[in-house]
């Protein structure tokens, strides 16, 4: 059987916000089964809930099923299971359970822009496995930079297709890369061309691993305005403290003052950045319906995204510059990423306040 097919053809496309019906009758697998963090009819659930679907009704084929399914969409707002079969013939939309939960092809079934002939149908082991690769392919964000999209991406996903299975939220994996991330700043302390590389990796590891929080949230629908700030915030506390340790590593070593001034304005820089996107940016930006997307996307509102500026500054702010930092200290050489960003972080600051005074003069044109 094509593992692309709409078993129910006949499906009408729900009213905007409209409910949904689960056909959990005679699935192909067992909804129980987990793939990635989750069971097939939990994922099913939460994605057409995220999809916008106002309510999600399951019916299994008897009531003993009916509480064993129960316990699988437990604590989801607006999702009842129930035996009641004869519903499965009178309701508008209506899905089989054995369909892979993703939200893209829930929205266009609820908007009535497409049907469920784009869901992935499990029905085998082989299913299993391409719904698995699948998920993990999506995890990918088009925002990421060359560094991340060709070594960190793919390095994250594997680690964040091991460990989703073990409980891990996405909150406690951003506080674990920020612990990695700090670890790394004490090593920036020491005589150039000693543990400097220690440090370097360290950096690294937690640009890698920082990746996962967020691929654990898309894959486990965790998304919380709260997990985006938290992971914007570590980012920048560890940007911070390394480019401290740095000045003061540089000054100890025999730098003159010259490094403690440069390492305090790549500090307020770094900081004020931060502060500055956050107040501008992400403070006024609401969580959404369901949760979902990720909190920070770039320095500045939607309107302004498309200009050259913006997108520069968004160039920017990727992490891609930890691993220049990597291979200067493989050569010791840390100091002197450090003296381009005492120049930068406060330019960079600068140019984020002119993005947001340009758009609110425009706003207020409007």
């Amino acid at each position: 059987m094509d593992a692309r097919t709409d078993p129910y053809p006949s499906t009408a496309a729900a009213s905007s916000g409209g409910g949904l019906l689960i056909d959990a009758t005679a699935p192909a697998l067992d909804p129980a089964t987990r793939l990635l963090g989750l069971s097939l009819l939990r994922r099913l659930v939460l994605a057409a809930r995220r999809a916008g679907f106002q309510a999600v009704q399951v019916v299994a084929p008897d009531a003993g099923e009916a509480a064993r399914l129960g316990r699988l969409v437990a604590g989801i707002p607006e999702a009842q299971v129930s035996s009641d079969t004869g519903r499965l013939a009178s309701a508008a939309t209506v899905v089989p359970a054995d369909l892979l939960g993703e939200v893209g092809w829930l929205t266009a079934l609820r908007t009535g822009s497409g049907d469920a002939a784009d869901a992935l149908r499990l029905t085998d082991a082989t299913s299993l496995a391409a719904a698995r690769v699948r998920l993990l392919k999506g995890l990918a964000k088009a925002t990421d930079g060359f560094m991340s999209k060709h070594f960190a991406r793919p390095i994250s996903i594997a680690v964040s297709r091991r460990i989703v299975d073990w409980g891990v939220t996405p909150n406690q994996m951003t506080f674990v890369c920020m612990l990695i991330g700090l670890a790394a700043a004490p090593f920036f302390l020491a005589d150039p061309g000693r543990l400097q590389v220690i440090g370097g990796l360290l950096f690294v590891a937690h640009s890698v691993l920082d990746g996962c929080d967020g691929e654990l949230a898309r894959l486990t629908f965790r998304e919380s305005r709260f997990g985006g700030l938290f992971d914007f915030a570590s980012d920048n506390a560890v940007h911070v403290v390394i480019f401290g340790c740095m000045g003061w590593g540089w000054y100890v070593a025999g730098g003159g003052l010259w490094p403690i001034a440069l390492g305090i304005s790549a500090v307020l820089g770094a900081g004020g950045s931060a502060l500055a996107v956050y107040w501008l940016t992400l403070r006024r930006k609401p969580e959404g319906a369901a949760g979902s997307g990720p909190v920070y996307t770039s320095v500045a509102g939607p309107q302004r995204r498309s200009e050259r500026l913006t997108r520069m500054l968004d160039n920017l702010s990727r992490r891609d510059f930890i691993y220049l930092v990597f291979v200067l200290s493989i050569f010791g050489k840390a100091d002197w990423f450090l003296a381009v960003a005492g120049i930068g972080a406060p330019v960079f600051l600068l140019l984020v306040l002119v993005v947001s005074l340009r758009e609110r003069l425009a706003a207020g044109r409007g």
